[in-house]
């Protein structure tokens, strides 16, 4: 047994449960925080990230999930985000597939599930970063901290800011990295066993931890800050090292360092295998996205865009003390934080730059204390709680590559693990030196149930697209994103007028997306001029901008201008060769005007770029058909019909052509079955009818 530590416990006036009751607590009650989020809808991000992915249905190979980028498009492709994603799309298509379609029960069930397990085992993880890694004489880890890490689980649990990864389904990114991140600390430190001989350590566990933070970083590019954490916990609570005294050796070229236990306790092997399994991992990440940085436009993050070097650091300083804010006080909660939510600071007049100087003051002595205490056992817990507010943050902090958001409550899910080991160490220190502990302890049992209401009323906000934007305009009123959403919301229940209202608030920042729905509202209330200027506008603010042609053509094609608008669908596919609907478009276009040898072409080259889309199989065999190229035609029509068998034009279109071929007993099959999934379907009933009746005919004549 090794010297034993100060005792955390020993000063907080808390609950002492035993490890299955603690465990049964922490999971009761972030249940109670989230679970009236389990009938919520697809809001926001969900529809890019889920209804619309293609990645999720059954006729997208599951090899192209590794080639495709979180919302669906190709890494490859210039308007691709980057963000590598697939372990977390492959659980959206196993959602998608158990329950038989877009239904959004499932998906917001797993994702309390999940987080209900990583609170969970928040307290082993808690137990071991607040009472340290040490063993009894039979092998079993000892929890030292078993009041210390309840308390700090319950904090990791009840935490607000936690809402819209759980809420919110693409949150499920974050929970899974976030799962696996702590399986491969936990796995880390199953790699050591203590024993009478001093330490030992697995190079197989040691393996699994970095094979458990690869699966982490395919769920969130987060979770490679893993290994890192892993070496720092290494070295401050397996090799007890004093950071402040190992630099001192290392400037002055002390001898001594021979005889630190580096080489002895294997540190530097094992750091060498966390460094060459992550520079592995980035490697072949890097090879699979390309060297090609993701495009961002300024709106998303302004600072980011800025000239000076001092406007940059200075934003980026405030963003940093603003995801601490919502650290400490989680009560202004917004579901997007950029678009102008928070102008740029451009001058040091500017009075927000106390906030970032209360953040470094802040840190500045934490640090300080981490590296200088003559309390080792304080040393080791807030250079562990520092560690773990900061390395997770590291990729959303714009220090080595530009992010597309301002900020982002989904990104503190993993920092807020330090947060809570600090906040529960100062309560520690706090209990030390009050009279009244009790009067300290109801004060954060209050602090917790304030916390867990936050979190229902939060919760209760994401249930629905229209709470959840309203919700922001009091938090962001200057985000065009909110006024573009509620917008975009009122408009799709046929709001229009009051839409335009939003919309006209949403394009003050040059807001591309804004400026193309306004669009859309001005072509629906006819409009039309109106509806042209705002698509043109749109393009001028984002020129690879596929949807935006794609609308347009639709405006053309509403005012007969067919050139222009075949021409505005082919930039929408030469941007996007993806885009189904601009393909749809133009071939139909072509048919009905009479253009069959080009509506052939552009569908034959559509259906080589997107060969399994059942639409567009569908209208190259209306064109082939009317080209009499019935064989082909056919066999297209059977194609989409089997890929979407309950498509009643399809089997009415089917008909048709049988009728025209002469192979009268299918057209009426398939005239039958049209009928039947759409009585109502239009044109249907009549041909079915002369069918019958030239069938009567045909009857009578073989009769005579």
């Amino acid at each position: 047994m090794a010297q034993m530590e100060p005792n955390l416990d020993h000063d907080v006036s808390w609950f002492l449960l035993p490890s299955y009751w603690a465990k049964m607590v922490v999971a009761l009650i972030s249940f109670l925080c989230f679970a009236n989020s389990y009938d919520g809808d697809f809001v926001f991000d969900d529809s890019e990230a889920i209804i619309n992915n293609k990645d999720l249905r059954a006729e997208t190979p599951l090899g192209d999930l590794w080639y495709h980028d979180f919302w669906g498009s190709k890494l490859s492709s210039n308007t691709s985000h980057k963000s590598y994603r697939p372990l977390t799309v492959l659980t959206f298509r196993i959602n998608y597939l158990f329950a038989g379609g877009f239904y959004p029960v499932g998906f917001h069930v797993i994702n309390i599930i999940l987080h209900c397990t990583i609170s969970v085992l928040m307290v082993d993880v808690f137990s071991i970063l607040l009472g340290g890694l040490q063993f009894s004489n039979k092998g079993r880890r000892l929890n030292l901290a078993p009041k210390s890490s309840l308390l700090a689980a319950l904090l990791f649990a009840v935490h607000p800011v936690h809402t819209e990864c759980v809420a919110g389904i693409v949150g499920r990114a974050d929970l899974l990295c976030a799962l696996f991140f702590l399986l491969s600390f936990l796995g880390y430190c199953k790699a050591f066993k203590e024993s009478k001989e001093g330490h030992t350590f697995s190079v197989f566990w040691v393996l699994v931890s970095v094979v458990l933070g690869a699966i982490a970083m395919l769920c969130k590019e987060q979770g490679i800050t893993i290994l890192g954490l892993n070496a720092v916990f290494d070295a401050l609570v397996i090799n007890k090292i004093n950071l402040l005294e190992l630099i001192r050796k290392l400037l002055y070229k002390d001898k001594s360092l021979e005889n630190a236990g580096l080489l002895r306790k294997g540190l530097l092997f094992r750091i060498t295998l966390l460094m060459c399994g992550g520079a592995g991992i980035l490697y072949i990440r890097w090879r699979i996205m390309g060297t090609g940085p993701p495009a961002f436009t300024e709106v998303d993050n302004p600072a980011s865009f800025a000239d000076s070097l001092f406007v940059r650091a200075i934003n980026y300083n405030y963003y940093y003390s603003l995801n601490a804010w919502l650290l400490l006080c989680p009560w202004w909660l917004c579901f997007d934080w950029s678009m102008g939510c928070i102008p740029l600071i451009k001058s040091v007049s500017d009075w927000r730059i106390i906030a970032l100087a209360a953040l470094w003051f802040c840190l500045i002595g934490l640090i300080c204390q981490a590296l200088c205490s003559e309390d080792s056992h304080k040393r080791r817990i807030l250079t562990l709680g520092l560690g773990f507010l900061i390395i997770p943050f590291l990729p959303a902090s714009n220090l080595f590559f530009r992010v597309g958001f301002v900020v982002a409550e989904r990104v503190i899910y993993l920092p807020s693990i330090g947060y809570c080991i600090l906040f529960t160490y100062g309560f520690s220190l706090l209990s030390k030196q009050a009279k009244k502990k009790k009067i300290l302890a109801v004060a954060v049992l209050g602090i917790l149930l304030i916390n867990v209401m936050r979190c229902a009323l939060r919760s209760s906000q994401w249930r629905s697209e229209e709470q959840l934007f309203r919700s922001a305009l009091s938090v962001c009123p200057l985000n065009a994103k909110v006024h573009y959403n509620v917008g975009k919301n009122l408009a799709d229940k046929g709001n229009q007028s009051a839409a335009i209202k939003y919309y006209r608030e949403a394009v003050r920042p040059d807001f591309a997306a804004a400026w193309m729905n306004l669009g859309i509202v001005q072509n629906s209330l006819r409009r039309f001029e109106e509806a042209e200027q705002s698509y043109w506008t749109a393009i001028k603010h984002r020129k690879k901008y596929p949807d935006c042609y794609y609308n347009l053509g639709r405006l053309y094609a509403d005012l007969n201008r067919h050139i222009d608008a075949l021409n505005a669908w082919r930039n929408a596919t030469v941007l996007k060769p993806e885009h189904s609907l601009a393909w749809n478009n133009m071939i139909i276009l072509l048919d009905n005007t009479g253009n069959l040898a080009q509506a052939e072409a552009v569908g034959r080259e559509a259906l080589e770029l997107i060969p399994n889309d059942h639409s567009l199989m569908f209208s190259l065999a209306n064109v082939l058909g009317k080209s009499q190229k019935y064989k082909e035609s056919e066999a297209l029509f059977l194609k989409a019909i089997k890929a979407n068998p309950n498509a009643a034009s399809y089997h009415g279109n089917l008909a048709v052509l049988y009728h025209r071929w002469g192979n009268l007993d299918l057209a009426k099959k398939h005239y039958e079955v049209s009928l039947k999934l759409d009585p109502m379907a239009p044109g249907t009933k009549e041909n079915y009818n002369l069918l019958r009746r030239k069938l009567e005919q045909l009857q009578k004549k073989g009769g005579a």
